[in-house]
């Protein structure tokens, strides 16, 4: 059971039991410590557990601590490793060094060198854990990874290309899901700004009577909460980018203090007198149409305008359906990264079927559909029967679906379908197939054959 203090866990490798229960005595209390005493076992839990360091022993029979080091960086080139022997050899300490180990201990152990040796590594390894998300940061919003060939997304490509290293206004329109602070991001990766601030803001998230101190900050005292002067979005993102997400959640009062920080680039905390100049570049995105909003009085038509300088509007995924392959690929390839599979791609059948389904929630409903299928499946191939269920029936359904037939013909059609899609699941075993649809087995050959359905493993 993992440790409900949620500390750090060493992972100890070394074939004496007496080392293990050392290293255990040594690290209690401030780590939870795991062992194992051989380089499979450790490899075995690397694989399994969230291991932030390793101390490994260099002298191990089967298999010694330099080739599970090679093969532990071959896993996670980045999970911290000390090696740990029992003579102080300078060419093996030279070897380890060379092949990933971050540092490098002799027996007889010095407990204080061991507690030491142990916090250095734990935070070097969470350090190199942000530098490493700061980085995927700024490739995630690489232009190229703007994934797509469809028509629409050429144009905003084109769009954002030419805005990026200017200073205009830009609003990004689209349903949810499509990517918005995708763009915004690639605009300011992309832009003079890059080194300065991107900071995102979700205008729907934030409590009405919070936003306007989000924005502009506050000084102490200014209302009941105000213990202490804050500083507001604008001031953060001075020099830099702010990201305005569903910007129109805002209400009719904050809309003006906005308007005028943008036409004046001035800014005064709640509560204060002192104007703060800002130099910000404004980047807004809405799922709803803005113009009619305009229309109803929720939406100031300057700040629409004001807003609305470069527009760029991004098509849902149902109308860039050429796109999903290559999205579906770009997520499989990054998520067998993240749970260090090796799922080889989708069979052509599968790639049908999220092809043709509409994806309501655009982008993150297919993200996150790629991810659940990568976390379920062990290796192999996607296939139609690995799929959430009402992708593949609505996709099966398609924009040819008809109602000539009637209900019953309908009936019918699903259950063919649905068979099909419990045999694939069940690699064609009938036996199991049958005990998943809750019938005999008998029942379903008889089915299959009224269906006219291959029998793929008859007598399984």
């Amino acid at each position: 059971m993992r440790n409900s203090k949620n500390l750090p866990m060493v992972l100890v490798v070394d074939d004496e039991l007496a080392v293990l229960e050392t290293f255990e005595a040594i690290l209690e209390g401030e780590f939870e410590v795991v062992t194992a005493k051989s380089g499979q076992e450790a490899l075995d839990k690397i694989a399994k557990e969230p291991v932030n360091l390793v101390f490994l022993d260099i002298a191990m029979p089967d298999m010694d601590g330099m080739q599970v080091l090679r093969k532990i960086k071959e896993c996670d080139e980045n999970l911290p490793v000390v090696m740990a022997t029992a003579t102080d050899s300078a060419r093996k300490a030279v070897e380890a060094i060379q092949s990933g180990a971050c540092n490098y201990i002799t027996k007889p152990f010095d407990v204080h060198e061991v507690i030491t040796v142990a916090r250095k590594m734990v935070e070097q390894g969470k350090l190199m854990k942000e530098v490493i998300y700061l980085r995927s940061q700024r490739m995630d919003a690489k232009f190229e990874n703007i994934i797509g060939k469809s028509k629409k997304i050429k144009e905003v490509y084109a769009i954002i290309e030419k805005v990026a290293k200017n200073d205009s206004t830009i609003l990004i329109s689209g349903e949810s899901g499509t990517g918005k602070e995708l763009i915004a991001r690639a605009i300011h990766f992309n832009s003079e700004r890059c080194q300065k601030p991107f900071i995102p803001i979700n205008c729907a998230a934030i409590p009405e009577n919070l936003l306007e101190s989000e924005l502009f900050g506050h000084e102490k005292g200014a209302f009941t909460d105000a213990a202490s002067q804050k500083l507001g979005m604008f001031e953060l993102a001075n020099e830099g980018t702010l990201f305005l997400d569903e910007i129109s959640g805002l209400k009719l009062d904050v809309q003006a203090n906005l308007l005028r920080a943008l036409e004046e680039r001035e800014i005064k905390r709640l509560g204060g007198v002192k104007i703060i100049k800002v130099d910000v570049r404004i980047i807004s995105a809405t799922n709803v149409d803005l113009k009619e909003a305009v229309k109803d009085g929720k939406f100031r038509e300057d700040l629409y305008y004001r807003l609305n300088v470069v527009p760029v509007c991004l098509a849902p995924l149902r109308e860039r359906r050429e796109d999903i392959p290559l999205l579906a690929g770009y997520f499989l390839k990054r998520y067998n990264q993240a749970f260090r599979k090796k799922i080889e791609g989708f069979t052509k059948e599968s790639l049908e079927y999220l092809t043709h389904y509409d994806w309501p929630g655009n982008i993150r409903e297919l993200k996150n559909v790629i991810e659940r299928l990568v976390a379920l499946k062990d290796g192999g191939t996607i296939l139609p029967g690995d799929l959430p269920f009402d992708i593949f029936i609505k996709s099966s359904l398609g924009e040819d679906f008809t109602v000539e037939g009637g209900l019953k013909q309908a009936s019918t059609d699903f259950q063919k379908q649905y068979i099909e899609a419990v045999l694939e699941r069940a690699n064609g075993n009938q036996v199991k197939a049958a005990k998943i649809l809750g019938i005999h087995r008998n029942a379903l050959l008889n089915k299959m054959k009224s269906m006219g359905l291959k029998k793929s493993a008859e007598g399984r």
